[in-house]
């Protein structure tokens, strides 16, 4: 089975949840046309990853400025509960494209935020939330941490969907989860654009005998609206430049990396290489020793079968 796979290298409206997924959907509309069938957005496209902020923290103190800032970023996070969720799967089901996002998440019950990453259907809408299970250095102060339950997979129409967010991507036993799986699209939405990121795209490729999606926005500190420009003072003013990236089973890379510019990094691929890459290593199969080793995750859940994959 072939399919066209197409990550959105851009830049959101920061701050502001309407204007994104005004955008969203303009940009969702443009690359179905030119064939993808799946859409990867990079890591908290809404409302936008915080590069340079502290709100206000350090080891001890906290200020009211940072406070406030924070309240802020909260307001213009994505809520399940909300009509954005509504908009994102009516853009799917209309565009007939499958749509993963990266999004701040804020929930109702409770004021703490997550970093997550969405799964929607065209047939089915949402299938499954992936929320961060470790914040990086300060991310950790704005971002809570998830469980295993966020150890989420689904199996679609156009392949075996999984993956993590930005540095869980360094978490072996993390990536075991999705492999065990079967993961045959593994997707990475990220905030990294250095040059070791790409290998680390490729080095799970190999792993996992997968096609990895690392997708990463390209964004420029004058993108910010100017009150939040001094907050990142300290930055060079491209200080996400991108990166986005397709890579092989073999972990040859099919397209990308982009970096310095917006745009889309798109390619065709052939799921029948996943299994011929598997002849010389299969990390679950004949790779997996599991009479030396023994791996549980007992709260993970069970794949999400799309119902017209039933």
């Amino acid at each position: 089975m072939k399919v066209k796979v197409g990550l959105v290298q851009d830049s959101p409206v920061f701050f502001d949840k309407p204007k994104t997924l005004d955008k969203i959907e303009a940009l969702t509309k443009k690359y179905v046309q030119e064939g993808c069938e799946l859409l990867v957005f990079p890591e908290s496209f809404i409302p936008g990853y915080p590069r340079g902020f502290d709100f206000g923290a350090k080891v001890g103190s906290r200020t009211d400025e940072g406070r406030e800032l924070y309240a802020t970023y909260r307001k213009h996070s994505f809520s399940l509960e909300g009509p954005e969720l509504k908009r994102l799967e009516k853009l799917a089901r209309t565009q007939n494209v499958y749509l993963v996002i990266g999004v701040t998440e804020k929930r109702e019950e409770h004021g703490s935020l997550f970093c997550s990453m969405l799964y929607i259907s065209p047939s089915d809408g949402l299938l499954a939330v992936h929320r961060k299970i470790k914040p990086t250095g300060t991310e950790r102060i704005v971002w809570a941490e998830a469980g295993a339950a966020s150890m989420v997979t689904c199996d679609t129409r156009i392949g075996k969907l999984g993956g993590l967010i930005c540095w869980e991507n360094y978490m072996p036993l993390a990536r075991m989860a999705m492999y065990r799986k079967g993961v045959e699209l593994y997707i990475a939405p990220t905030a990294d654009s250095r040059d070791e990121w790409t290998s680390t795209m490729q080095h799970i490729a190999l792993e996992g005998r997968c096609f990895v999606l690392g997708c990463n926005q390209y964004y420029t500190k004058s993108m910010y609206p100017k009150a939040y420009r001094s907050l990142a003072a300290s930055d060079p003013e491209d200080f996400c430049p991108g990166g986005s990236v397709i890579v092989s089973p073999l972990g040859k890379i099919i397209a990308g990396p982009l970096s310095g510019k917006a745009g889309l990094v798109a390619a065709e691929l052939d799921l029948d290489e996943i299994s011929k890459s598997k002849l010389d290593f299969d990390v679950t199969g004949h790779y997996a020793r599991n009479d030396l080793f023994q791996y549980d995750l007992p709260n993970q859940p069970a794949m999400v079968v799309e119902k017209k994959k039933k």
